[in-house]
Formats: C-alpha cells, structure tokens, sequence
C-alpha cells in the first residue's frame, strides 16, 4: 500500500549485476518521491544513476526490494504490463533527445499517444498544446535536423508531457546543451513543475542538480538527500 501523496516509492531495492565479481549499482535504496516534487538525483559516471533511472522508468527490475509507482506495486506486472504502465504514466527526456529525423515536430510529439491509449481525435490538438506549452507552436512542420539543440530537447520535453504522466523522468537533460540554452530547459522544468508536474532529473551536473527542490547525491550505489 502506498504512503499519502506519495508517487514513487523504492523499499530497500538492489540491482546487482553478476560477475565476476558480482557488482551492485544499487544497494539498499530506500526513496519516496511525493505528487508535485521535484527531484534531482546526481553523481558522477558510474555511481549507480543509470541503474537507478532504468528502475525508475520500469526498464529493468530490482534484484531485491520493491518500487511501487502511483500506488501500483511493479514487481509482480508481466512485460507487457510494465510497458502499458510505462507509457500511462511515465514521461522522458533524454540527452541525445531520441528524435524521429524523418518525422516533423508535431508528428514526434504526436508519436507517443499512439501506445498511451489516447483518442484519434485528441492527439494532434494535444500535441499543438504541448509545442505550445515549450514555446515551438511556430516549428510544428519543420523537422528536427533543422532545429538548434534547445529546440531539440523542448521538442522532446513536449513528446514527454504530451500524455500527461505522473511522472517525467529527464536523463542528463542538458548534456548536450550550452549554459544559456541549459538555463531555458531548467526553467521551462520549473514551470512544469510549477503546474503540478513531478520531476526526477538525473544528471552529474551540480548546477543542474541544485536547481530541484530536493537533491540526492548517488554515489556507490547508495544515495544521500542533500539539505
């Protein structure tokens, strides 16, 4: 049974990956992430962040430990299952933004509702409201190879919000980006976050990760909130 107000919750979960030696990303986590937080987990290369957002994202399982999503325990849900609850729930922005090259911008924003369940008829007005939200409604026929890299990644930040998840989950969101495009896609987050988005941002970046409200260092596969 999940905590009040409470949409992600990891219980004492390890991921350990066979040797030899055998190696744990993951020892002993314990997290609670509430509706409307926003998180930032950081480290550097190797601590057990990947590891931790393919749990997070119902990409891989723990070895030992439980994670309960929006009140739903994942550990007993078939593939399938976990992939329908993926795209129900689960929003994502990577580094490399993951764009359909051949595809326009409102085509790839477009793209996920068709696996959410969405209706026909709801998907390109949503996909216009979400290219409206981070500020492209003026991009929607173009295709990504023509755009810069801010407006890459909010193209990809418009894919993720258009179903309407419980969570976005952002992996190293600002990677590829120079410092004043990384400070618009922070405060386009925190604008999302603003209207009742939770967000777990997972980056090795400290300015990034001093910009959540919360901030859990990850080092060893063991994590730390930060005050």
């Amino acid at each position: 049974m999940t905590a009040a107000g409470a949409v992600i919750e990891l219980h004492e979960v390890t991921r350990s990956f066979p040797g030899p030696p055998e190696v744990q990303a993951l020892r002993g986590v314990n997290l609670r992430v509430n509706e409307g937080d926003y998180v930032s987990i950081v480290g550097p290369s190797g601590s057990g962040k990947s590891t931790m957002l393919n749990i997070l994202g119902l990409l891989d399982r723990p070895t030992v430990g439980a994670y309960v999503l929006a009140g739903e325990d994942t550990g007993a849900l078939t593939e399938d299952e976990r992939a329908a609850v993926r795209a129900r729930k689960l929003g994502f922005v990577f580094q490399s933004f993951h764009l359909m090259p051949r595809r326009t911008v409102l085509e790839n924003v477009s793209l996920p509702m068709l696996y959410s369940g969405a209706p026909r008829a709801e998907r390109e007005p949503r996909a216009r409201e979400a290219l409206h939200r981070v500020g492209l409604s003026h991009r929607v026929d173009f295709r990504p190879g023509v755009l810069s890299g801010g407006e890459r990644q909010r193209v990809a930040v418009a894919r993720a919000v258009v179903t309407r998840p419980r969570v976005l989950l952002a992996d190293e969101p600002t990677g590829n980006l120079d410092q004043h495009t990384t400070g618009e896609i922070m405060t386009l987050f925190e604008e999302l976050n603003a209207d009742g988005l939770t967000l777990v941002v997972i980056t090795h970046d400290q300015h990034v990760a001093d910009r959540a409200r919360r901030t859990i260092r990850i080092a060893d596969g063991r994590m730390q909130e930060l005050t």
